[in-house]
């Protein structure tokens, strides 16, 4: 999360409310804006890129900082193991910012910048998927991260916010939550709100309760 920056940015959207209820619905109506723009078929790419990686028994790596951090360790518990049915392959997700020990030695030993990418020197294999959320999409250790899996041919999809910066062009598949630079808390919304999208649709597709 962002702080004054972030006050700056959401300024503008809602600056004219009049009360606290009145700028609860502004907010409300403008994140639901933000969801009605979302690309639907980058989230069918996603959920299809995750499925084929259980398929092949693969690991999908997920690579954040902050906010974003918090919404990957819960993307990856409610697709490991709210997704969990005894005859179906399972959705191996593991988010490399949940071990303080790794990071906090890495960080000081070798630099923050890299936190993610020795994790994935030592755990990356070619069939697995790395699965990046940035806000700003300018992260240092996430862009490193994500030319890594370039580097070595390995899928990578993502989210992002603002213009998706450096981190748009290193994804195989790109959810862009376009805003003003600064509205943190907004596009995380939306990035919590994808975890909990594709929770339902992978629970409900392995109890065979979808159509397709």
């Amino acid at each position: 999360m962002s702080t004054s920056t972030e006050r700056n940015g959401l300024l503008e959207h809602f600056k004219a409310a009049d009360s606290s209820a009145d700028f609860a619905g502004r907010y409300l109506n403008y994140l639901s804006e933000l969801l009605q723009q979302l690309d639907t078929q980058a989230i069918a790419q996603m959920i299809e890129t995750i499925q084929a990686a259980s398929d092949r028994g693969a690991t999908v790596y997920f690579v954040a900082n902050g906010g974003s951090a918090a919404i990957a360790t819960h993307f990856a518990n409610d697709l490991s193991f709210g997704t969990y049915v005894a005859d179906a392959k399972p959705l191996k997700m593991v988010c490399l910012s949940d071990n303080p020990a790794v990071l906090t030695a890495l960080g000081n030993d070798i630099g923050y910048e890299n936190i993610f990418l020795r994790q994935l020197e030592v755990y990356l294999q070619p069939d697995d998927v790395l699965f990046l959320m940035s806000v700003s999409g300018n992260s240092p250790n996430v862009l490193l991260a994500a030319e890594y899996a370039q580097a070595n041919d390995v899928t990578t999809i993502g989210c992002t916010g603002f213009s998706g910066g450096k981190l748009a062009d290193l994804l195989d598949v790109h959810l862009h939550v376009p805003t003003p630079n600064g509205e943190y808390g907004p596009v995380e919304d939306v990035f919590q709100i994808l975890d909990h999208l594709m929770y339902t649709y992978f629970r409900l597709a392995r109890l065979g309760r979808l159509k397709h």
